[in-house]
């Protein structure tokens, strides 16, 4: 069975993080390279650690994924002794496998799990036969990019659904991240489906939280309020919200 863990934030933005971990509603936070060379990280190692230190930092004991930035083995697992060594609450990524394929990477992973008791996040995977190998080689977490997933035409709730019914089935306790994230629906759909973890971009949290609607009720509400403290009543106009954006 399942047992939720929550929204991560995907992002590298120190004042994002420090936005959405105050409201109290996220678990966590995923960065990569790609995301922090678009958040504006610079200065090489140096810059990273800065980075994912003060981010660490700021959402303690909750966990924080840094990826390593190459794909040579031996290269990884110093990368990944560096990173899991910054605080306690760091656990490092390493794609399933390399850009030409191949097991090398499969072997670090179980590795660093094993003998060097480094949490590791394998990411870059797209199917659920992927995720369970990762699992198997006694990952910490696994990583489907659902959104990709479903860009190729195929459905991540399938693969989601397909991979909890496995770990759940071989008793694994590998928390089962989604990313990849195209709209706030993906984030309930991937839950539902069985996902332990969806890690979203901040926008879609924003997406989640406002409504048109909740936005004209409240209005109404400020308006009668007013209403009961002047004491009197008065006609009050009804404004609906328009819909033509939803459609």
């Amino acid at each position: 069975m399942s047992t939720l863990t929550g929204i991560f934030l995907d992002t590298g933005n120190l004042q994002e993080v420090r936005r959405y971990h105050a409201l109290g509603i996220i678990r966590g936070v995923t960065t990569n390279p790609t995301i922090l060379v678009k958040d504006g990280v610079r200065g090489g190692w140096e810059g990273i650690e800065e980075r994912c230190k003060a981010i660490a930092g700021l959402v303690a004991p909750l966990p924080v994924s840094v990826e390593a930035t190459t794909n040579e083995p031996d290269e990884m697992r110093e990368q990944a002794r560096r990173v899991s060594g910054w605080a306690q609450n760091i656990n490092v990524k390493i794609p399933i496998h390399g850009p030409e394929g191949g097991t090398d990477n499969l072997r670090l992973i179980h590795e660093l799990e094993t003998q060097e008791d480094i949490r590791v996040n394998v990411t870059a995977m797209m199917s659920a036969q992927q995720c369970l190998l990762a699992a198997m080689a006694g990952a910490t977490y696994v990583s489907l990019f659902g959104g990709r997933v479903n860009n190729m035409g195929y459905n991540a709730c399938g693969e989601i659904r397909r991979l909890r019914g496995l770990l759940d089935a071989f008793g694994n306790s590998a928390k089962i991240i989604v990313g990849s994230t195209r709209e706030a629906l993906n984030i309930i759909e991937w839950f539902e489906a069985g996902a332990d973890i969806v890690t979203a971009v901040p926008s879609l949290l924003d997406t989640m939280l406002v409504h048109p609607y909740s936005k004209e009720t409240v209005r109404m509400f400020l308006a009668d309020g007013e209403t009961l403290q002047r004491g009197t009543l008065q006609p009050r106009p009804v404004v609906r919200a328009s819909t033509a954006h939803l459609t």
